[in-house]
């Protein structure tokens, strides 16, 4: 006679897969793509007209991974303002669909298989390897976990202007699997995005603000007029399209097009919200929040095809 239970083993099933997706929710994997988006130009730049495919998918593996554990614990720091958040209640922590302990353990093993990962990943043809991708990958766990999640975020309203400095490592990560090494043009891209963060993450933010308000996080929207939180945008937005262009003599006409009529663009966004909050229009800051992924991925893919193709560069015709 057989003793078999369908439901009892399909409600099982359903559960294991629910805990599985809990845990792929912790990693935040949207906010991952960022990662993508700047580390695989980046690595194309370091080594133009090379395109090493092994190392490529190594170093984003190792990098996700990063940033899965950067995530994580950044949830665990998180969990009780995800509680007060329409915006984050479905989150695994928030909804006790993790425990929390578990979640810790999670995000302490992702980082040590990314340093591994890093490590034996990215040697070079000769098989020497280096410290500095894997270094950087924990410089930049520690410095989102404990410098901006637990100081900055909950204290000041500049918390995404320094926190955000996390969010351009992936930058020095890619050039550093490549090369071993770093030089002034990853810092180049380090410093766009990290002038890009203020304006993208605060359009989010005006989005949300009450979200934020009831959770006690004093983002710049929470605290300052939208008269004020746009034209600090304005400002920032300035910076990430200037800082963009110093990159132009180490590219070719390729990067210099996308770089300049992107820019024009992402600036006349900026400046079309600036403008209608000092008219009393009723604005779309989310739509902002779009458009500036949108920009920095027409930035930084006009740079992987500018490297892969690999024309002269600007400062050789000079």
């Amino acid at each position: 006679m057989s003793t078999e239970n369908p439901a009892g083993n399909a409600g099982l099933g359903a559960r294991a897969w629910g805990m599985v997706l809990a845990y792929i929710a912790l990693t935040k994997p949207r906010v991952i793509e960022l990662l993508l988006v700047s580390t695989i130009p980046v690595m194309l730049q370091a080594e133009r007209g090379t395109v090493d495919i092994g190392l490529i998918l190594i170093t984003v593996v190792g990098g996700w991974l990063g940033a899965a554990s950067a995530n994580s614990l950044n949830m665990v720091a998180d969990a009780d303002i995800d509680q007060k958040m329409k915006r984050t209640q479905r989150r695994p922590l928030a909804r006790h669909a993790v425990p929390v302990r578990n979640a810790l353990i999670f995000g302490i093993v992702l980082a040590v298989v990314s340093f591994v990962v890093l490590y034996f990943g990215t040697a070079n043809d000769a098989g020497e390897r280096s410290f500095l991708p894997s270094i950087l990958v924990l410089i930049t766990i520690g410095f989102y976990v404990f410098v901006y999640t637990l100081v900055l975020k909950r204290r000041t309203w500049q918390n995404v202007i320094w926190g955000g400095a996390a969010g351009c490592m992936p930058a020095l990560v890619g050039w550093a699997a490549v090369t071993h090494s770093l030089s002034w043009q990853p810092f180049v891209l380090f410093l766009v995005v990290f002038f890009w963060t203020p304006p993208h993450t605060w359009a989010l933010a005006m989005r949300y603000r009450e979200d934020y308000r009831a959770a006690g996080v004093p983002m710049f929207p929470v605290i300052a007029s939208d008269e004020r939180v746009t034209t600090h945008m304005v400002v920032y937005t300035w910076l990430t399209v200037i800082t963009s262009f110093v990159l132009i003599p180490a590219a070719s006409w390729i990067y210099l097009v996308v770089a300049v009529a992107s820019g024009v663009w992402f600036i006349y966004m900026v400046t079309k919200l600036y403008v209608e909050t000092r008219k009393g229009v009723e604005v779309k800051p989310l739509k902002i929040f779009l458009t500036s992924n949108e920009y920095l991925a027409l930035l930084f893919c006009g740079l992987a095809v500018d490297a892969v193709i690999n024309l002269p560069t600007v400062a050789g015709y000079f």
